[in-house]
C-alpha cells in the first residue's frame, strides 16, 4: 500500500507545461481530436473512445496497457476490452480483463518469431493469425464484469473453399460464411441487446483463418486495445497485409493510435540511424494512409540496460558510460569500546584501603561498611563492536549500461515525430533518465524485472500513471479545446 501511494504521489506531481510539451509529452496539440472525444466520454452513449496501441513485448504483455486501461475506465467508464489477437497465439499470453481458450487443431502464423517461418495467409494489426482445417476447432472468450460487451467484431479471410464460423453468445447464434470467389479480408460485427460475458467461435465446413477479434460495450467510456508481438521491431509491422490492416482499421475505428516500438531496435547487434529513420518514416506514412486522419502518439524507447559487451558499440556513437549499482562495501573498522575516565582507571588500579576515596572521585557517594573490603576483580576488557554491513554505489566488474543503439533510436523517434506531426512521449526521461532501470530493479518498490527491460505489475502501473499524468496536463493546457 505504501509503495502504491508513493507511485501515485510521484505521478500526481504536476508536470511542467509549455506551449510545446507537457512533462515528457511534446507536440501534444496534434492530439486535440482525441482530447475532444475523451472529454465527452464520461456518462456518454454509443461508441466508446477507442485507443489502439501497437508494439512489442511492452504492449503484448499488457502490464502497462492493462493498468492504463483500468485507470481510464475507472474515470470515464468501460467501453469493453477492445482488439485482441485471435485465440492464444503465444505461450504465456495472459490478457487482462478476459480469459481466452483455444482448442487443438489451430496453426499460428505471425509477423515475427516461430510463426513467421511459414505463415499461412495474410496478417493484420495483431501480427498474428490462426488457421484450422479441423471441423469443430474452437476459440472462446470469457470477460470479467467490467469488460462485458454489447458488440463483437470478428475479422477473418474470405477465400475460395473456406468454411464458416459459428458464433455463440448467450442464446444468440450467428454464422460467418467465408467462402468467396476472390481472397479478401472480411470483418463482421455482431450486436447484442444486452451485455454478454462469454462468446464461443467454432469452425464449420472447411478451412478458416482468423486475423483478430474485438469486444466493445457501446455505452460511452473508453476501450484500450493492445496488439503487440514479443521481440518485434517496427520493420516487422511491414509484414502484415495492407488490405487486412485497412479492413480492420475501418471496423475497429480507433480515435488514437499509439506506436510503441524501439526497445528491440535499440538492442539490435547493429543500429544504423539512417536505416531506422527510413523504416520509421515508411511505416508511419503507411499507417496514416491506411488509418486516415487518426492522431498518432509515439512512445520513445524507455530506459533499459544490459551487461553484454558486444552491445557496447552497436551504434555509431560514443561508448556509453557504465551505470553505478548498489553494492555491499567491506565492513568498517570495529567500533572500539569507550576509553575509561581517569577516575575509573584509578578505580581499577587502587587498593582496597583507598576504595572510599575512589568512590568519592566517581561521584557515587557510596561508603564501605563492615570490615575490610575484598579486592575487586579486574574488569574484563570490552570486546569491539562489529561494524554493521554497508551499502554503497559503485561500477561493478561487469557493469550495466544502456546500449548506444537505444539512444540513437530515441533521437530518431523524436526527430521524425516532430517533423511528421506526431505527439511524442519521452519514456526514458519520464522514468527518471539514463540508468534509472538500476533503481527500478534493485531498490524497493521493485518496478522492473531482473532483465532490466521488462516491468513488474507495479512498474506497469507506474509507467501508465506517468503517461496519463502528462496527457492530463496536455489536455488541461488546451484550455478552450473542449469547454
Amino acid at each position: 500500500m505504501i509503495a502504491a501511494l508513493a507511485l501515485a504521489a510521484a505521478a500526481a506531481a504536476a508536470p511542467a507545461v509549455t506551449a510545446d510539451c507537457a512533462g515528457a509529452l511534446c507536440d501534444y496539440a496534434v492530439l486535440r481530436p482525441y482530447f475532444d472525444k475523451l472529454a465527452a466520454a464520461r456518462g456518454g452513449t454509443g461508441k466508446p473512445v477507442h485507443i489502439l496501441q501497437i508494439g512489442d513485448s511492452h504492449t503484448a504483455g499488457d502490464s502497462i496497457t492493462g493498468a492504463w486501461r483500468e485507470a481510464l475506465q475507472a474515470r470515464y467508464g468501460s467501453g469493453g476490452r477492445g482488439v485482441m489477437p485471435p485465440g492464444r497465439p503465444f505461450q504465456g499470453y495472459n490478457p487482462r480483463g478476459v480469459s481466452v481458450e483455444m482448442s487443438s487443431g489451430w496453426t499460428v502464423s505471425s509477423i515475427f518469431g516461430a510463426g513467421s517461418q511459414n505463415p499461412r495467409g495474410a496478417l493484420g494489426l495483431s501480427g498474428f493469425s490462426i488457421t484450422s482445417s479441423v471441423e469443430g476447432a474452437r476459440i472462446g472468450l470469457t470477460a470479467s464484469a467490467n469488460q462485458s460487451f454489447t458488440r463483437l467484431i470478428l475479422c477473418a479471410i474470405a477465400e475460395p473453399g473456406a468454411g464458416n464460423l459459428v458464433i455463440t453468445a448467450g442464446a444468440q447464434v450467428d454464422r460467418m460464411e467465408l467462402g468467396a470467389l476472390l481472397t479478401r479480408p472480411e470483418c463482421k460485427t455482431f450486436d447484442y441487446d444486452r451485455p454478454q460475458y462469454a462468446v464461443s467461435v467454432v469452425t464449420e465446413g472447411g478451412p478458416v483463418t482468423i486475423t483478430s477479434w474485438a469486444s466493445f460495450r457501446d455505452a460511452g467510456g473508453v476501450a484500450l486495445s493492445n496488439v503487440g508481438v514479443v521481440g518485434s521491431q517496427f520493420v516487422h509491422f511491414s509484414r502484415n497485409d495492407d488490405a487486412v490492416v485497412a479492413e480492420e482499421l475501418r471496423s475497429y475505428d480507433p480515435d488514437l493510435i499509439v506506436v510503441a516500438f524501439g526497445t528491440n531496435e535499440g538492442f539490435a547487434a547493429r543500429v544504423s540511424p539512417q536505416e531506422y529513420e527510413i523504416t520509421l518514416r515508411t511505416q508511419i506514412g503507411r499507417l496514416r494512409r491506411l488509418a486516415g486522419r487518426v492522431p498518432i502518439l509515439m512512445l520513445g524507447a524507455p530506459d533499459a540496460l544490459t551487461r553484454r559487451n558486444e552491445l557496447l558499440a552497436n551504434a555509431p556513437t560514443m561508448t556509453p558510460a557504465p551505470c553505478i549499482e548498489p553494492v555491499t562495501l567491506p565492513p568498517a573498522d570495529p567500533v572500539a569500546p569507550p576509553a575509561l575516565s581517569n577516575a575509573a582507571a584509578a578505580a581499577v588500579r587502587t587498593s582496597p584501603d583507598d576504595i572510599e576515596d575512589v568512590l568519592d572521585a566517581l561521584g557515587r557517594g557510596a561508603a564501605v561498611t563492615g570490615g575490610a573490603s575484598r579486592p575487586a576483580p579486574a574488569p574484563a576488557p570490552a570486546a569491539a563492536t562489529p561494524a554493521p554491513p554497508r551499502t554503497g554505489w559503485a561500477i561493478t566488474a561487469r557493469p550495466l549500461f544502456p546500449p548506444p543503439g537505444l539512444k540513437a533510436v530515441r533521437e530518431v523517434q523524436r526527430k521524425v515525430a516532430h517533423q511528421l506531426r506526431l505527439a511524442f512521449w519521452d519514456w526514458e526521461a519520464r522514468m527518471g533518465g539514463r540508468c534509472t532501470a538500476v533503481t527500478w530493479v534493485k531498490l524497493p518498490p521493485v518496478r522492473m524485472r531482473g532483465d532490466y527491460v521488462h516491468y513488474t505489475t507495479l512498474g506497469g502501473q507506474d509507467i501508465a500513471s506517468r503517461l496519463q499524468a502528462d496527457l492530463d496536463a496536455a489536455m488541461t493546457a488546451g484550455g478552450g479545446w473542449w469547454r
